[in-house]
């Protein structure tokens, strides 16, 4: 019986482990095609994103957006954005509100000022824009001692995941 238990602990672990992939192209949930980064860059251009956002690495106009949208894209992030990800904020931007101070800044009536690109989008440019924003981010995350630490009882899992890679 104990072992029984045993078993149904590792599986549920291993199953949670991999649920919580932290790929760009984790295996959990849907997958992109290959998008093409400067059809991509030029899909940008074409629906105006530069108008309300500041692209990390310039190439782009500065933003006239009234007020300012502080959401800018691409630079150093501390963890991987994955695509699906990226697809939801471009397809469905109020999913995830910035509240308080910024979100006066990026919402009105509790609904993003994104415009609805969803009836005027390709599937292609927006496959495209995802490839672009992709390589547009850099993951820098943070140094191991400024991350929480791990409660006891996860310890030995997280150094037996360790020693696998």
């Amino acid at each position: 019986m104990r072992l029984l238990w045993r078993l149904v602990l590792l599986a549920g672990l291993l199953l949670g482990g991999a649920a919580c992939e932290s790929e760009r192209r984790s295996p959990v949930g849907f997958r992109l095609p290959e998008g093409d980064v400067e059809q991509g860059r030029e899909a940008v251009r074409a629906m105006k994103c530069h108008a309300c956002h500041e692209f990390a690495g310039g190439g782009f106009p500065q933003p006239v957006a009234d007020p300012p949208v502080p959401v800018r894209l691409g630079g150093q992030i501390a963890f991987v954005k994955t695509d699906g990800e990226l697809v939801t904020s471009i397809i469905n931007p109020s999913h995830r509100l910035t509240y308080g101070h910024l979100g006066e800044l990026t919402q009105t009536a509790g609904e993003s000022r994104m415009a609805d690109y969803t009836e005027i989008m390709t599937v292609k440019q927006l496959v495209d824009i995802v490839a672009f924003l992709q390589s547009i981010y850099e993951v820098s995350p943070p140094p191991r001692s400024a991350r929480p630490a791990e409660p006891a009882s996860m310890q030995g899992v997280a150094l037996a995941n360790d020693r696998e890679r």
